[in-house]
């Protein structure tokens, strides 16, 4: 496992993010993404041994095209500076939470949750946190947990959500417009040796927001 190359890469990238410097160094690109697939393949194995569920789940499955989506955004850039997997047992594009992993220099990072829930999953996801949330704070807020990730959601709602009491004393559970965590880790964790030590008890802590988030999200699906 080479994962200085894919650094190098996601640096080169940034850099020359135009077609004609991509085609002419596709086999640097080809290079840099079988060593991400080499890394999740260990990963996936690794998260295995506490997590069944993914056991048997491909690499290649977890993984993003390197094309931007250009369509509706002033950035025209073709590429993506980064790259991403996304190891869930049901698809990465289920709203089964999984375990993401983010690789971009100076801006890498652990995550996992539901991020976008349709409207109907999303109230239930509150009201699961609304009925259960001494279950709830007993993981978000242990210092185990929040260590790594020390905020839940990434886009929240100003006031209470429709149908739940505004003097709910932990309103700002409820407030999130999904249910995501993500930790920043440094590039030194994954370069020039992965610490995969590290990496296990990150993961396991989101396994712990995953399977109360699944309890409600599996009914779903």
């Amino acid at each position: 496992m080479n994962i200085p190359v894919i650094f190098q890469f996601l640096r080169d990238i940034a850099a020359h993010n135009n077609r004609e410097w991509f085609n002419a160094h596709r086999e640097q690109y080809d290079t840099a993404r079988q060593e991400f697939e080499n890394l999740l393949t260990v990963l996936i194995a690794r998260i295995s041994e506490f997590d069944e569920s993914v056991r048997g789940v491909e690499a290649r499955d977890c993984t993003y095209r390197i094309y931007r989506d250009t369509r509706f955004s002033q950035d025209k850039t073709p590429y993506k500076i980064h790259m991403g997997g996304y190891i869930n047992a049901r698809g990465k594009k289920s709203d089964h939470c999984g375990y993401y992993i983010h690789l971009e220099p100076g801006h890498c990072m652990v995550a996992g949750g539901s991020y976008c829930p349709p409207p109907p999953l999303l109230k239930a996801l509150r009201q699961a946190v609304y009925d259960n949330i001494d279950e709830f704070r007993s993981i978000v807020e242990d210092p185990a947990f929040s260590q790594y990730f020390p905020v839940v959601g990434e886009n929240f709602l100003k006031t209470a959500p429709k149908g739940f009491p505004k003097d709910f004393p932990y309103i700002k559970y409820l407030r999130c417009k999904d249910y995501t965590i993500w930790g920043a880790v440094p590039d030194s964790l994954f370069t020039p040796q992965v610490d995969f030590d590290r990496l296990d008890d990150m993961l396991r802590q989101v396994k712990r927001f995953a399977d109360f988030m699944n309890y409600t999200i599996d009914d779903f699906e």
